[in-house]
């Protein structure tokens, strides 16, 4: 049966790139809810007020087009891997229930870092518009979405399989990561 694996982590924890390295080790699917948004809705202009409430909903139906997406490629026998955000316990528990709804085994990687070092790799990214580039992250955004982070407690890691994947730094520079065999 096909995995389900699901990143996640603050923002600028290094998802994106740890993405890329899983769905290339494991020959799945994977999927990005920046990447999305900024396909669907980037170029729609925002309106002045009532801005979280435009991106709750489109952000909530990319995340709904996602699943059903994800479910399809899974029953199909493909490994999938998600990147969509969840940094509250209370949306990880809602997407938990459709995963239980499901008989696809799930996998969870949980990436952080320290603030100030992802504050850096954010700047970097918004100024290189590399592979993993998505969107343009605001220094407020990143700061508030920071605040909102909720990393997994206790209960959540006893009732899930969630791998600590810790990034280091090869001497050439790049990025390999540290985590159990999954």
């Amino acid at each position: 049966m096909a995995r389900l694996s699901l990143v996640i982590g603050p923002v600028g924890a290094g998802k994106s790139t740890f993405v890329t390295h899983l769905r290339q080790r494991r020959g799945a699917v994977d999927m990005n809810l920046d990447a999305w948004m900024a396909t669907l809705y980037g170029a729609d202009e925002r309106p002045a007020e009532g801005r979280v409430a435009w991106y709750l909903e489109r952000r909530d139906r990319c995340l709904r087009q996602i699943w059903d997406t994800a479910v399809r490629a899974l029953n199909a026998g493909t490994e999938v891997v998600l990147e969509v955000g969840l940094i509250r316990r209370d949306e990880r528990a809602r997407f938990y229930q459709q995963v239980d709804a499901t008989a696809h085994p799930l996998t969870v990687f949980l990436l952080d870092a320290p603030r100030e070092e992802r504050r850096a790799r954010v700047a970097r990214r918004n100024a290189a518009r590399g592979e993993t580039f998505a969107m343009e992250v605001p220094m407020e955004v990143f700061e508030l979405a920071s605040d909102l982070w909720e990393p997994p407690e206790q209960d959540e890691r006893q009732a899930r399989e969630i791998v600590e994947v810790m990034d280091v730094a090869t001497p050439d520079g790049a990025l390999t990561w540290l985590y159990p065999g999954v």
